[in-house]
């Protein structure tokens, strides 16, 4: 699903990120932890092509995430918004889904499927502007998810958002895993993250140490995936 060999990058002479390995299995959430700065946003922008890596090797989906039949496969949801405010929500998924190519039928359909999973039925004809911070990230999930991708690519998707929402869109992963897709969510709520099948630790550019968070937590001797980060953070162990 997601391979990364040796994967760098710069910006100027600063060292965003450092020789990465990473593989993602199909069917799974993948969570990348660290703090503000670890280099997470940059390496999720490199995997959906905004950004080229001056080194190493990504696949992503078997291919280039630059091939069009790659980038339709990927479902990307930044942490800036990306919304239409002067629309409604009906109509900026409408939009997106379009974008897509979604024909007619599909698209009144996954319309649907999408106010319904995200609970937003009840909003669909209010205006994006209109809305509190937390709805418009759950119009933004459904924007993400209307064309039905295989690989799933959040930044922060619970950033700013109430602990009861914030359970909501893990548990949302959860189920559209179960269903097939593959997720990869960036986050730097690291306890939250203990739902992840597997999780990276990064932090200055660097892999900290990768695994399965009861595994991670086990390395580490501690009884939470925060606890093991900050053990991880000052061993400094390799993944």
């Amino acid at each position: 699903m997601l391979r990364l060999k040796n994967l760098n990058k710069r910006f100027g002479s600063h060292e965003v990120l450092s020789s990465l390995d990473l593989e993602i299995q199909p069917g799974s959430v993948f969570g990348l932890l660290g703090p503000n700065g670890a280099g997470k946003t940059t390496l999720i922008r490199m995997i959906v092509g905004l950004l080229e890596p001056d080194g190493g090797t990504l696949e992503v989906l078997g291919g280039s995430p630059h091939d069009l039949g790659v980038r339709q496969k990927i479902g990307y949801m930044p942490q800036e918004p990306a919304l239409y405010p002067g629309l409604t929500v009906a109509e900026n998924l409408t939009f997106f889904g379009r974008c897509f190519g979604l024909g007619r039928v599909e698209l009144k359909s996954r319309l649907e499927e999408m106010l319904e999973l995200t609970e937003l039925t009840d909003q669909r004809d209010q205006l994006v502007e209109q809305l509190s911070g937390g709805t418009a990230r759950r119009v933004l999930l459904a924007t993400t998810l209307i064309h039905h991708p295989r690989f799933l690519v959040l930044d922060e998707p619970t950033s700013g958002v109430d602990p009861l929402l914030r359970r909501k869109f893990w548990l949302w992963l959860q189920d559209l895993a179960r269903k097939g897709a593959t997720v990869l969510v960036t986050t730097h709520h690291i306890s939250e993250a203990e739902v992840c099948a597997q999780v990276l630790f990064l932090r200055h550019g660097k892999a900290l140490a990768t695994g399965e968070p009861q595994a991670l937590m086990a390395r580490f001797g501690t009884n939470n995936l925060e606890a093991a980060f900050l053990a991880a953070t000052l061993g400094e162990e390799g993944p």
